[in-house]
């Protein structure tokens, strides 16, 4: 019994690892496309790097990318961060699940 319950931890824990590893790279994906899709004409503000619009499922978006950052920093920012932080965080669970708690399975 003890021996399902390692394999359905290690198929979990592996697909929670591919999951999280598919958004940081999405994430990642999707701001080089922004990088380099910023509108950098002359009638951007002096404090901007650019802008781009965009549309996705019927919504309109507006992105602006300042230089340096902004004198008023809203309250609540969207950190892109997490998608890393989890995919390290289940990567080295998966390696405990495999190699350390299987050990005597692969002869270590």
């Amino acid at each position: 019994m003890e021996s399902h319950m390692m394999e359905w931890l290690n198929i979990v824990v592996r697909l929670m690892h591919i999951t999280f590893g598919i958004a940081w790279i999405g994430a990642s994906f999707y701001f080089v496309f922004l990088e380099n899709a910023l509108n950098r004409t002359e009638n951007v503000r002096d404090e901007l790097a650019g802008n781009l619009w965009a549309v996705h499922g019927g919504g309109f978006y507006y992105v602006e990318k300042y230089k340096v950052a902004p004198e008023n920093i809203p309250k609540h920012l969207h950190w892109f961060k997490y998608e890393a932080y989890f995919t390290w965080l289940s990567g080295f669970c998966l390696l405990f699940v495999v190699y350390y708690f299987n050990a005597s399975a692969l002869l270590i």
